[in-house]
């Protein structure tokens, strides 16, 4: 399920503890029309400033990753840090500087040990191959498990590949949820088309998943297209074949970084219908979904709808009229009145699985929303109080 034209490595540069990857690389073959999309955090870590400017022309040769430094809050100092280590990388790849984009994850505002990673990058390049794990790998910080995923698409009369990579388990709010993910495609697809299609793509996918309502200065996804299936770039129907590929594979890997949430056990999807429209819908989906007392009483496995009513009311976006409130399809409220104990004690039963599904229903509307979530444990705090211990 590789796309053609890619080869993936991942290398130890001691940027994290010793014994453990931290250093990866994707590299195409020949210029790969390039898109991506960056945190709208005001505090804006070196990486994203210059992948954010290289990316703008629409080309790129390679990505590279470092995870357990964010290269963050470090000043024009981070700025050519970014700019050395990936120029190392480009010189061993015989490739322009440029054509190189760095991308970094980990504690803000450390120097990034620039010396350490031009040392590990010879066999870094060495190590490019077919097997995506390794990289996979080389990206996560607080995560559990690697995240991929890949779907094949017909285009044009050729079969084309799409793979997805991404880290993330904390700090995973909607605008752009806190994580790196990168795509790569086979398809011949134009840059402008494909900026579009990784848009739409993350509006609909890792723009509607929280963890913790946090947001990050690192965020950024990519998505290279080497155009290796062969023909003319897609269009039409052909270009939206590889536009659902690729949302397929950014839907799977959002829904990996919420159950690979940092102490959680739950992965709860907050649907909302009935609302004024769908920005209203969403805008009420997504304070349910990061309200913290939801979230604790998620992981209780309480169904406390109260939470959820008075998040909803509280959301800017609903005008205070009759609504319903399931918990896994069980009904514990209708016309904002509460169905009483057996509803609850069916709706607790219901939330001792691992996944089910917050439906709210308004009466004001068309509107509608799903934003994903996830508990919120005491485990979650043991790890952000640690993190940097």
């Amino acid at each position: 399920m590789i796309p053609k034209g890619f080869r993936f490595a991942a290398a130890e540069a001691a940027v994290k503890a010793p014994g453990r990857l931290d250093l990866g690389l994707i590299a195409c073959d020949r210029p790969a029309a390039a898109a991506g999309v960056f945190t709208r955090n005001r505090v804006v870590a070196a990486p994203v400033v210059v992948c954010r400017e290289r990316v703008a022309a629409g080309r790129a040769r390679a990505v590279l990753v470092n995870a357990g430094n964010a290269n963050a809050c470090t000043g024009p100092q981070g700025l050519d840090a970014a700019r050395r280590t990936s120029a190392r990388v480009a010189d061993l790849l015989g490739v322009p500087p440029d054509a190189v984009l760095p991308c970094s994850t980990g504690v803000i505002g450390l120097p990034l040990p620039v010396d350490r990673i031009a040392a590990a990058a010879p066999a870094l390049v060495d190590g490019l191959g077919d097997d995506p794990e390794p990289f996979a790998r080389s990206i996560l910080t607080t995560d559990t498990v690697p995240k991929q995923s890949a779907r094949t698409v017909t285009a044009a009369g050729r079969q084309a590949r799409v793979l997805g990579v991404a880290k993330g388990a904390g700090m995973i709010r909607p605008d752009l949820a806190t994580m790196l993910g990168f795509v790569v495609t086979d398809a011949p697809v134009a840059a402008a088309d494909l900026d579009a299609v990784l848009r739409a793509a993350c509006d609909r996918t890792f723009n509607r998943i929280t963890v913790d309502g946090d947001t990050s200065t690192n965020d950024t996804v990519l998505a290279l297209a080497s155009g290796a299936a062969g023909g003319p770039p897609v269009s039409g129907p052909d270009l939206a074949a590889v536009a659902d590929a690729v949302e397929a594979v950014c839907r799977d890997l959002a829904r990996a970084i919420v159950a690979d949430a940092e102490g959680a056990g739950k992965v709860v999807d907050v649907r909302v219908v009935g609302a004024a429209d769908d920005a209203a819908a969403l805008r009420v989906a997504r304070t349910v979904a990061e309200s913290p007392l939801v979230k604790t009483a998620l992981h209780g496995e309480d169904p406390n709808w109260g939470r959820i009513a008075a998040a909803v009311g509280r959301s800017g976006a609903y005008a205070g009229g009759p609504f319903d409130i399931e918990i896994g399809g069980v009904a514990v409220v209708r016309d904002g009145l509460g169905l009483g104990e057996e509803a609850e004690a069916r709706a607790h039963r219901v939330m001792q699985a691992g996944a089910y599904e917050v439906r709210i229903v308004l009466a004001e509307g068309e509107g509608r929303a799903v934003v994903t979530t996830c508990d919120l444990s005491a485990e979650y705090v043991r790890i952000n109080a640690d993190y940097r211990s």
